[in-house]
């Protein structure tokens, strides 16, 4: 813990659980409804992120993001054909 910075916070299981809630709202974003879960999944990733779980939160926003433009794109084709 020594070599740790002061302005990094120790993750939590908290910030973790909020992590794998992220993905999965990325998941549900592709599937079901991207407009709400894609910003859930963000909003998750994000608070994860900030709570510690440094890389994998700012995956789980990302791959949110990325979820919810992929559905966006089908959810236009399948209307316009």
């Amino acid at each position: 813990m020594a070599d740790m910075p002061s302005t990094a916070r120790p993750r939590s299981s908290a910030a973790r659980i909020l992590t794998i809630v992220g993905f999965v709202f990325a998941v549900l974003a592709l599937l079901l409804n991207p407009i709400i879960f894609g910003v859930l999944g963000v909003i998750a990733g994000v608070v994860g992120a900030v709570l510690g779980d440094k890389p994998l939160g700012w995956y789980a926003a990302v791959a949110s993001v990325v979820a919810a433009i992929i559905s966006l794109v089908i959810i236009g084709a399948l209307i316009n054909n």
